[in-house]
This record gives C-alpha cells, sequence and structure tokens, in this order.
C-alpha cells in the first residue's frame, strides 16, 4: 500500500517519542514491502513560536490531504496563564475540528509483566482489556456560549455542553460496530439523573442499540463509573461517554495499565472513498516538559498509536498485530524506561524504539 503520513510532533516528549514511532512504521512499511510518505508539520507551542498560532494553515492542509495523522504532544509551561484561544492546546481541537474527527477510541489493557507497576491489586487489574469510545467533536469543550464575563461588579464563567442527536448517534453506533468484534458489550456513562443534556444521551444510546441486538448495553453515571474503573475493571469492554467524561475517565484508565505512556489513542471520523477512515492517532500523555530531551520518555503509547493508525485507517491488521506483539514482548524483556521499571537500570526512549522494531523481526 502507499501509506501516506502526516508527522506533528509538538512539543515537549512529543518530539522523542514521534521519532520511536516513527522508526517503528519505518520498520513495518520495509517488511511489509509498503511505500511510506511522510511529511512534517508543526502543532502547538512549538507553532506559536515559529509562526504565531498553535494551528497553522500549512498543517491543516498536510492533514487534510495525508491518509492519517501521527500526533506526538502539545503544551507547554509558558502558555499555562494565557487565554485558551492562544494556548498550544487550542491547536489540537483545531485540528480535531478539521478532520472532522469525532470518535475517540483509547485502548486501556493490562499486560501480565505491568501489573506490579499498576498502584491497584494485581487481582484487580488482571485482565483488564476494554476500549473507551469517547464523544470528541461536541459537548462543553465546543458549546456556545462560553467565556468569562464582566456582570456589574460580578465576573463570572460560562461554558455550555450541548448534543445533538445526529452527533451522539454517530458516535454510538461506532461504539456499537467496536463490540461487535470484541466481546459484544458497550456501556454507555452518563449523568442523566442531573443533566437534560445526558438524558437525550441515553435515550439516542439506548435506540442505537436496537439496530445492534446482539450487543448487550448497560447503563451507569459517571460517579460510578469511574468508581467501578477501579473496584472491578474487567466488567468493562467497550465503555462508550461524551467529551468531558471521556476525557477524565481515560485518563483513569492509565492507573490500570501502569503508566499513562502506555496508552494510544486513535481519534476516527468518516470513511474516505478509499474504505480507509479519517484517522488522528496519538498518545494520550501529555507532554511532560520536565523530561523533554532527556531520552527517558515511554514512547509505547505513541508505537500502539502506530499500530492503530494501520489497523484503523489503513485496515493492515496483520501489521498492526505484529506491533503490538512486539510490544508485548519488549515489555515481557523488560527493556522498560524509568515509569515502568521502579527499580534497576531503565532503557532509553531509542533502546525502547529498537527494542520493539528487533522484535518484529
Amino acid at each position: 500500500m502507499n501509506l501516506n503520513i502526516l508527522v506533528l510532533p509538538g512539543d515537549g516528549i512529543g518530539t522523542e517519542v514521534t521519532r520511536e514511532a516513527v522508526r517503528v512504521l519505518r520498520h513495518v512499511a520495509r517488511k511489509w514491502n509498503h511505500t511510506l510518505h511522510l511529511s512534517e508539520g508543526l502543532l502547538g507551542g512549538i507553532a506559536i513560536h515559529r509562526t504565531g498560532t498553535p494551528f497553522p494553515e500549512q498543517t491543516e492542509r498536510l492533514a487534510l490531504a495525508a491518509d492519517a495523522t501521527l500526533m506526538g504532544a502539545v503544551g507547554l509551561p509558558e502558555f499555562d496563564n494565557v487565554p485558551p484561544e492562544k494556548r498550544p492546546e487550542k491547536g489540537l481541537l483545531g485540528i480535531r475540528k478539521a478532520l472532522g474527527v469525532y470518535a475517540n477510541l483509547r485502548p486501556v489493557r493490562t499486560y501480565s509483566a505491568l501489573l506490579d507497576a499498576s498502584p491497584l491489586k494485581n487481582h484487580l487489574v488482571d485482565g483488564t482489556d476494554m476500549i473507551i469510545v469517547r464523544e470528541l467533536t461536541g459537548g462543553i469543550y465546543y458549546g456556545t456560549p462560553r467565556g468569562i464575563l464582566e456582570d456589574g461588579g460580578e465576573t463570572r464563567a460560562v461554558n455550555t455542553m450541548t448534543y445533538t442527536r445526529a452527533e451522539i448517534e454517530r458516535v454510538s453506533r461506532m461504539a456499537f460496530h467496536l463490540a461487535r468484534g470484541r466481546r459484544k458489550k458497550v456501556t454507555s456513562v452518563d449523568k442523566s439523573n442531573v443533566l437534560e443534556n445526558s438524558q437525550l444521551w441515553r435515550r439516542v444510546v439506548t435506540e442505537v442499540a436496537a439496530e445492534f441486538p446482539d450487543v448487550a448495553l448497560d447503563h451507569l453515571l459517571v460517579d460510578n463509573c469511574a468508581m467501578q474503573l477501579v473496584l472491578n475493571p474487567r466488567r468493562f469492554d467497550v465503555v462508550l461517554t461524551e467529551n468531558m467524561f471521556g476525557d477524565i475517565l481515560s485518563d483513569e484508565g492509565a492507573v490500570l495499565a501502569g503508566s499513562i505512556g502506555m496508552l494510544p489513542s486513535a481519534s476516527i471520523g468518516d470513511r474516505k472513498p478509499s474504505g480507509a477512515w479519517v484517522g488522528l492517532y496519538e498518545p494520550v500523555h501529555g507532554s511532560a516538559p520536565d523530561i523533554a530531551g532527556q531520552n527517558k520518555a515511554n514512547p509505547l503509547g505513541a508505537i500502539g498509536s502506530v499500530a492503530a493508525m494501520l489497523e484503523y485507517s489503513f485496515g493492515l491488521k496483520e501489521e498492526a498485530g505484529a506491533v503490538n506483539a512486539a510490544m508485548e514482548a519488549v515489555l515481557q524483556s523488560g527493556k522498560v524506561t524509568a515509569d515502568l521499571r521502579p527499580s534497576g537500570a531503565p532503557a532509553t526512549t531509542e533502546q525502547v524504539g529498537e527494542a520493539v522494531c528487533a522484535a518484529i523481526g
């Protein structure tokens, strides 16, 4: 296949973990005789420094022309106190909107080699294997009106959570389709005992479920779901929820995996004429500026994002499976970065990337 991929390393450790993800991608392309076309663009803090905006027009053009986009991380401490529209994270929201990626898929899986890395007891997390499906382009992060308002002598902040039936339907169908290829169970998460927004969410998800009679559906309130994720994570297969709840719950999943550096993600939109899903792929972790440039960041979340890209955007399931199997082999070998190795000499970011390529063969 011809793989036309845009790479956006971004900020902080994004450049380091993306470098290793690209190393694995090149290795896979050589092994399976694919033609790889890579372009690179700016996003986030580095884009602000070089162009004055977190999401330059050139990056948008490159993203729309690519078959898939691989991203590192965005965010720098120097922008922490500036208005939201001038922060690096605005670039991430911008590219998601430009690509129309509306479903964020975050696999959360525990590996036997990492059971001791989780702060939870081994018997609780062993066997955990779920995908959190988060609606990505609606909800409180995009709703209007929004802002900080001066009303006489009172200062007031406003954010609006809003969803349409169509937005809920399309992400729900994505979740049910995924469940059909897994253990055939969807857990929809909302706050319908308080929020009208969630009441519509629950109603529409229930209606969509009727189209998938082979998939079981249950509903959980978000506070109960947060508790069940640490009490009984094995009960979950596909977890479906709206934007803000998904943002929070998917990071809670990092506790189950042993490190947030382990978690990949795929942001998926509609299918292209070729049949491939429009996709933006990135590790869940942030830019971690405190360890940037030290060759100690965990690249497995970024490498796992490459596996997701191969599967979802290109339909290359054999290649994706090989990358995932190689990651597991590297974990079993103990050649891991410091976040996964409490004692002994850790591997560097580069060494982990090289080890994954060697394990692929």
